[in-house]
């Protein structure tokens, strides 16, 4: 079976990478789909988000990295994609990803969606509190690899250069 992983990844984070590790095995193929949505405003470029993720999972023979804009039902079809997959940090995501699913299935009624529960610790991170926290000068090592801590501190201090 094919899957996706979508998310906007900005920056990817251990419990990202978790949920990806975890979900490989389960499926054929798994898809690593960075979303494109031009109205919201993100930290990294398009590009470089799936450089990352290309470089943090090249480990992962099974596993690729693509990015899509408009809706992921659309860019499950034309990818003979059959099942969307989620992580679920605490029951608050609960609600909100069931919704989606319902929605996304009544959409598209061949694609599956595929809970994961987060690792216990990895449940509290979030790309938005990374960025957060590296923002204000905190650490981030338990939240991030070493790569992606590095290429934020970078890309902080150069939006501060500006």
């Amino acid at each position: 079976m094919r899957a996706c992983y979508p998310g906007s990844f900005d920056p990817v984070t251990l419990g990202h990478l978790d949920i990806i590790e975890r979900a490989a095995p389960l499926c054929s193929h798994l898809t690593v789909a960075v979303i494109h949505n031009p109205s919201k405003k993100t930290l990294f470029s398009l590009a470089e988000r799936e450089e990352i993720l290309r470089q943090q999972l090249a480990h992962l023979d099974n596993v690729s990295v693509a990015h899509f804009t408009g809706l992921l039902v659309d860019y499950v079809a034309q990818n003979d994609i059959r099942a969307v997959v989620r992580g679920l940090r605490d029951s608050s995501d609960a609600p909100i990803e069931l919704q989606m699913a319902r929605l996304n299935r009544e959409m598209q009624p061949a694609c599956e969606t595929l809970f994961l529960a987060a690792t216990g610790k990895y449940s509290h991170v979030s790309s938005s509190f990374v960025r957060e926290i590296a923002r204000l000068g905190g650490p981030i090592g338990q939240l991030v690899t070493p790569e992606v801590a590095r290429r934020l501190q970078q890309k902080l201090e150069s939006k501060e250069a500006l």
